[in-house]
């Protein structure tokens, strides 16, 4: 399996490169290398990688706003590399969506445990800001959506309910899950049958079949699924 995993590595620092390259290398994982936050954006987007080590302290972009940016479109695995030990940095990243975190200086065999853990928890997932299926189009980054070809006009919160089970393709999204990223924890409960509505009007607008979906699934009593 390690054969068929791409690993970005974002780090300004050649040592750490370096380390992490021979390390992840003699693993066999596939390696891509970036020294910023801005060309690390930009190789995620051609390497497609199934992870992601990012180092909290970029020269350009901070990491933390680099994950922000990477979590607009994808689930990717993220581990961030941090010389910071507190509390309150590890919540805010992995309240920020990281999955992961590790404190430098760290051993080449707690990397792999942590690499492997990551993999293993969250699946192959290649970080791509265009999902295909069939005749279904959705660019994340573009915010471009399109049915055999022909683009399609989403409203933003119908948009919003899109993007969110394009990132979790293939899993259940939970309804309550669905309702509070996009409407707040506050009111999720309350807004239960708007999410039905925005189901239904995404369904007569991508799918050939509205009655008989083949893209947004409905997993009873759970939530909708994105195939």
């Amino acid at each position: 399996m390690s054969s068929e995993v791409r690993i970005l590595i974002i780090d300004d620092e050649s040592a750490i490169r370096n380390v992490l390259k021979l390390s992840l290398e003699s693993k066999g994982y596939k390696i891509c290398e970036a020294i910023d936050g801005k060309s690390g954006l930009s190789k995620i987007t051609d390497f497609h990688p199934h992870l992601v080590i990012l180092d909290l302290g970029l020269p350009d972009i901070n990491g933390l706003e680099v994950l922000k940016e990477l979590r607009k479109w994808s689930r990717v695995p993220t581990i961030i590399l941090t010389v910071s030990d507190d509390e309150q940095t590890k919540v805010r990243l992995l309240d920020a969506g990281a999955d992961d975190y590790l404190t430098k200086p760290f051993g080449a065999k707690e990397l792999l445990a942590r690499v492997r853990v990551a993999l293993r928890n969250i699946g192959l997932i290649e970080a791509t800001p265009v999902f295909k299926s069939d005749d279904l189009e959705v660019d994340l980054v573009q915010r471009k959506v399109s049915v055999s070809g022909k683009d399609i006009k989403l409203t933003a919160t119908e948009y919003e309910v899109l993007s969110r089970l394009v990132r979790d393709h293939g899993k259940v999204v939970p309804q309550m899950q669905l309702l509070k990223q996009i409407w707040g924890s506050t009111t999720a409960e309350d807004q239960s049958h708007y999410l039905r509505i925005y189901i239904n009007q995404l369904r007569k607008k991508i799918e050939k079949n509205p009655s008989e979906p083949v893209h947004i699934l409905t997993e009873p009593g759970v939530g909708y699924r994105l195939i």
